[in-house]
C-alpha cells in the first residue's frame, strides 16, 4: 500500500468521500511495509520512526497545514445540534463562538515545522483525524444504544466494559449531574474536531437534552457550565476514546499486509 491507499481505506471505513480539512498526506510514501501510528506524531516521532526503520508515520491529531484548516471540521457541531432540535439561531451562535475561539488559537501555529522535518528525513508522513474519530463515533453510538441504559450510572457502567476504557489510566467521569439521574435525552458529541465546550453544551441543555457525552473538556468550560446549566455531563476520556477508532483502523491495515506498530495508543 502507499499513503493514498491508506487514506482511501480510512475514508471508506468512515464513509467520507474526500479527505477532511483536519487530515492529509504531507509527505507521500510508496510501498509502505512498516508504519508507526501515533495519536500525536510530530518532529520527535518522525525522528524515532526514521531511526527504527519505518516507512511511514501516521499521526492522528492534526499536523502541518491541517492545524489551520481544522476549524472547518468543528463546524460539524452545527449539524449535530440541528439534528437534536436545537433552534438554528442558537446552534449557529454556539458553533460560531466555538469556531472563532479555535481559529484564533490555530492562527499562530507553526504549520511548516513537522512537514519540513518529514521531507528532510525522507519519511512518509500523514495524519488521519476525522475519519478515525468517525469510526469511534459509530462504535460508541452502537454501544450506547445497545446498552439501553435508564440512568447515567447504568450507561457509565456499560461503557467502562469497553476494552480501551478498561485499560486506560483515566476513568469515565460524570462531571455534572449524578449517576442516579435518569439518562433521558442524550447526545454523543464526537467526530466534530473537538468537544463543544461551554457554548455547545449549554445550547443542548437549554433545548431539551438531559445528558451530554463529551470525550474531554477544559476545566474553565466546566466551571461555567456548572454555574449556568442543569444536566448531566459524561466525559469519556481523550486517549481511551481516540484509541477505539485507532485500534479498529490499525487492525484493518494489518489485515492488508502492512506491519503497524502503535506508539501512544491504549490497547
Amino acid at each position: 500500500m502507499d499513503t493514498s491507499d491508506i487514506m482511501r481505506l480510512a475514508l471508506e471505513m468512515s464513509g467520507f468521500e474526500s479527505i477532511p480539512p483536519d487530515s492529509g498526506i504531507w509527505n507521500p510514501g510508496k510501498s509502505v511495509k512498516k508504519a508507526l501510528f501515533a495519536i500525536d506524531g510530530g518532529a520527535s516521532e518522525l525522528l524515532l520512526a526514521k531511526q527504527l526503520g519505518y516507512d511511514l508515520l501516521i499521526a492522528h491529531h492534526p499536523v502541518g497545514p491541517a492545524k489551520l484548516t481544522f476549524p472547518r471540521v468543528v463546524e460539524r457541531h452545527l449539524g449535530f445540534m440541528l439534528e437534536k432540535g436545537v433552534p438554528r439561531k442558537v446552534a449557529e451562535q454556539a458553533t460560531n463562538e466555538l469556531v472563532t475561539r479555535i481559529e484564533v488559537g490555530a492562527h499562530p501555529n507553526n504549520y511548516m515545522h513537522d512537514v519540513a522535518m518529514a521531507k528532510r528525513l525522507q519519511m512518509g508522513y500523514m495524519n488521519i483525524h476525522l475519519p478515525v474519530d468517525q469510526i469511534t463515533r459509530e462504535f460508541l453510538l452502537k454501544e450506547i444504544r445497545g446498552a439501553k441504559a435508564k440512568t447515567v450510572g447504568d450507561l457509565v457502567a456499560s461503557l467502562e466494559e469497553i476494552s480501551e476504557f478498561k485499560r486506560a489510566k483515566t476513568r469515565v467521569a460524570v462531571w455534572m449531574g449524578d449517576r442516579k439521574n435518569k439518562l433521558g435525552n442524550w447526545v454523543l458529541l464526537f467526530a466534530a474536531g473537538t468537544n463543544g465546550g461551554y457554548p455547545v453544551a449549554k445550547a443542548y441543555f437549554e433545548n431539551g437534552v438531559d445528558t451530554v457525552i463529551y470525550l474531554h473538556i477544559q476545566n474553565d468550560e466546566l466551571v461555567k457550565l456548572k454555574k449556568d446549566c442543569r444536566g448531566n455531563l459524561i466525559v469519556l476520556g481523550h486517549m481511551a476514546g481516540d484509541a477505539i477508532g485507532a485500534n479498529i483502523f490499525v487492525k484493518a491495515l494489518r489485515r492488508r499486509g502492512v506491519k503497524v506498530d502503535t506508539l501512544d495508543v491504549v490497547n
